[in-house]
């Protein structure tokens, strides 16, 4: 089984609970990468503008004005 999952570091410590599907296991593969925090806070505002009536109003425009070329076959 693989598990990926964000952890907080907390006094430069990551506490990680194994899934009861690791009971019994003797070893695991742990890989530490630092995540670029301003990137992370760019893609929790990109999910919850889903959720933003006016943004979603705004894609389905943008949407509705290729959907004419969306049909032409170029040659």
């Amino acid at each position: 089984m693989t598990m990926s999952r964000i952890y907080d570091i907390n006094n430069n410590q990551v506490v990680i609970e194994l899934p009861k599907t690791f009971l019994g296991k003797k070893k695991v593969m742990v890989t530490i990468n630092d995540i670029d925090e301003k990137k992370d806070q760019k893609n929790l505002i990109m999910k919850h503008a889903l959720n933003d009536p006016l943004f979603v109003a705004d894609l389905n425009e943008v949407n509705d004005d290729f959907s004419a070329i969306d049909n032409e076959n170029w040659k």
